[in-house]
């Protein structure tokens, strides 16, 4: 009798704890970027490929917030200032499709569907659409961040990778298919299977990416605070499919660079050439 009265007190325990389970995670980002200027003289323009390249590094390096309970979260940058526009001795560089401090990225895992509410340009998208299923491989290797033990899993998927370069106005672009590996860290000791941006789908919350160029690791957790901590789906801005959004995105990225075209052939002077990778 007293062990069937401590093993319902345990369960009562237990589901207690999942219905006021919350919590906040902190990440910072950074990615390598891989920039090549040449000024059309057959070398590199050192001088504006170190400044270029500094003020890149630096646009990738942002903090953001995960708010999540059991089975919803919410995802979105610290600071609320959407990236400005990067300009160094007269070559611009915009990161496209990001809005910066206005995105919030709405996952459920139990219903296995994202909300991302974006913006492009001043118009707001909201991209509804299925979380994708990674297909992680789990394995026994092990590390620890701050006081959590976390495991290893991986992933690789095949992607194209866009590379441009531009003189005079004059674009060539290049498509090569690469092999890109994903590293996870996640500890089974805060049992959602969540993570920052779009990972997710791991017995436990993911710490750490490692994605490609890009690094993603978690620097603070507080769980269970006192302050309940609300979660809510983004409702405003045009609702796409993930795929039509992606085609916008590529839209916008070609009118961009046509512009860019038009300004640079009606402008005599050196020529520059951009290349980005990665």
């Amino acid at each position: 009798m007293k062990t069937k009265i401590l093993m319902m007190l345990l369960l009562s325990t237990v589901t207690m704890f999942g219905q006021k389970f919350q919590g906040k995670a902190v990440y910072k980002t950074h990615r390598k970027v891989d920039l090549k200027i040449d000024n059309g003289k057959g070398a590199p323009n050192s001088s504006m490929q170190k400044q270029l390249q500094a003020q890149l590094m630096k646009q990738f390096q942002k903090t953001f917030i995960l708010n999540f309970n059991k089975s919803e979260s919410t995802y979105k940058q610290d600071e609320q200032l959407s990236s400005p526009q990067i300009s160094t001795s007269g070559v611009q560089v915009q990161i496209i499709g990001s809005g910066g401090g206005t995105d919030v990225l709405y996952k459920n895992t139990k219903d296995k569907r994202y909300a991302n509410k974006t913006e492009i340009s001043g118009k707001r998208f909201l991209i509804h659409d299925k979380l994708e299923d990674y297909g992680w491989k789990l394995s026994g290797e092990t590390k620890n961040i701050g006081k959590y033990t976390c495991y290893k899993a991986t992933r690789t998927r095949e992607e194209t990778r866009m590379s441009f370069s531009m003189t005079d106005g004059e674009k060539e672009e290049k498509n090569d298919k690469i092999t890109i590996e994903t590293v996870a860290w996640y500890t089974p000791e805060i049992p959602v299977n969540n993570g920052p941006e779009m990972f997710w789908g791991l017995p436990g919350l993911i710490l750490e990416i490692q994605d490609g160029t890009l690094t993603i690791a978690c620097t603070e957790i507080i769980l269970n605070t006192d302050n309940k901590i609300e979660i809510k789906e983004p409702k405003k801005g045009k609702k796409v499919t993930q795929s039509k959004f992606d085609e916008i995105i590529e839209k916008h990225s070609k009118d961009m660079m046509e512009r860019f075209k038009s300004r640079r052939s009606s402008k005599d002077g050196e020529s520059i050439s951009i290349e980005i990778q990665g």
